[in-house]
């Protein structure tokens, strides 16, 4: 009896939790999944790399990845899995979600050495996403190290990804990430660029209601809800840094590619075509972000497209640019905010190390510092002084 009571209390208590030991387990066959991609991708940018090739090829990768792991079917029924996010590959100051179409006019570009090149990736297993963002620079060396201004970009992006990580805590809101992260980027004469966004997740959601903001202009910021972390839940962060003064974007020439199916958005398509893409659409990405390159015919799905995009049954992801002879770089990292502490869902950067990223500033906030200097999960035996201390704080 007493035996089953036990087993009733701890089916009770697992179901109280948004999400169960299995779901993590998903999320960390998708990270490392995203990580061996990640590798593979970066070895192959090199000088006269074609990013349209990489693209594919990113996107090939995340497939055959998923490809290879729970087979199995559950009571009869497959386990849906795939890309997360479509590959994209930014250089310089492009900030994100460049992914060209064979038919593009930026298709021939090519990655040339010293290009500050952002890698953008995601797959998922079962609705579970980690999505993943790191920099890099074409042809950099411990040898011929990066420096300047890409060197002061990039220190500062991973800087402030790493002090983001550290908030991730429950009880600790959206805007204390949102003002840190401005207070890092200047340590390296940077800005966020302006109203980029990161979410919660949740099984099959990546773009949840929970937000952080970074940069924010007045507007932004009176239409951003503060919210408090808390546990159980998972976030996709995306830490995105500027060289030039504002960290203002906008959009140029360049045809948007990805797109994302809006599930709180209900409409009755008219045209026939429209309804076809959208429910290949359905079919093919489900509530992910997709590239036009993977449905069947690119003119047709561009023009089914236009009806869902107008009436906001589909989201476009645009391509915007820094002004010229800036550059963005950008760190990306999904986080759970389990009970037994954070957990990073993403692997540590594959390219990034001091040697490679030489800058002649470096950040002197001591509070930040200080932050810097702690570990991601606090240990049990820190997490237990800390509570005596709270208790003879309260005793005397």
């Amino acid at each position: 009896m007493a035996e089953a009571s036990t087993t009733d209390t701890s089916k009770a208590a697992e179901k109280l939790r948004l999400i169960s030991e299995a779901d993590v387990t998903k999320y960390k066959a998708a990270g490392d999944i995203v990580n061996d991609v990640m590798k593979k991708l970066i070895a192959l940018c090199v000088e006269g790399a074609k990013i349209i090739d990489l693209c594919i090829e990113g996107d090939k990768f995340i497939e055959e990845g998923t490809g290879g792991v729970y087979n199995k079917p559950v009571k009869g029924v497959k386990t849906i899995k795939g890309l997360a996010f479509p590959t994209s590959i930014s250089v310089n100051n492009t900030v994100a979600h460049f992914s060209p179409l064979a038919s593009d006019p930026l298709a021939s570009q090519v990655l040339a050495k010293g290009d500050v090149v952002k890698l953008h990736i995601g797959a998922h297993i079962d609705g579970f996403a980690v999505i993943s963002a790191e920099t890099i620079v074409v042809g950099a060396t411990e040898q011929d190290p990066v420096t300047g201004r890409k060197a002061d970009v990039i220190k500062a992006a991973w800087h402030a990804a790493e002090i983001a990580m550290r908030l991730m805590k429950v009880g600790n809101k959206n805007f204390a990430i949102t003002d840190a992260v401005a207070k890092a980027a200047a340590a390296w004469d940077c800005k966020p660029v302006e109203g980029m966004l990161s979410c919660q997740q949740t099984q099959n959601v990546i773009d949840g209601k929970k937000r952080i903001i970074l940069n924010p202009n007045e507007t932004q910021k009176r239409d951003t809800e503060t919210i408090v972390f808390a546990e159980d839940e998972v976030y996709g962060i995306d830490i995105l840094i500027s060289s030039g003064e504002d960290g203002k974007a906008r959009i140029e020439d360049s045809r948007t590619t990805i797109y994302q199916k809006d599930s709180t958005v209900t409409y009755q398509l008219k045209m026939k075509n429209s309804r076809a893409v959208f429910s290949e659409v359905q079919k093919k990405a489900g509530a992910f972000p997709f590239n036009v390159r993977a449905l069947e015919d690119e003119k047709r799905a561009r023009l089914g497209l236009q009806e869902a995009v107008q009436h906001g049954l589909i989201k476009p992801y645009e391509i915007v640019y820094t002004p010229a002879n800036t550059f963005v770089a950008a760190f990306h990292f999904t986080i759970a905010l389990l009970p037994a502490g954070p957990l990073m869902l993403t692997h540590p950067p594959v390219w990034y190390k001091p040697e490679l990223v030489k800058s002649d500033k470096e950040l002197e906030d001591e509070e930040l510092k200080g932050l810097l200097s702690k570990s991601l999960r606090e240990s049990k035996k820190n997490k237990k002084k800390a509570k005596e201390a709270e208790g003879n704080a309260d005793a005397e």
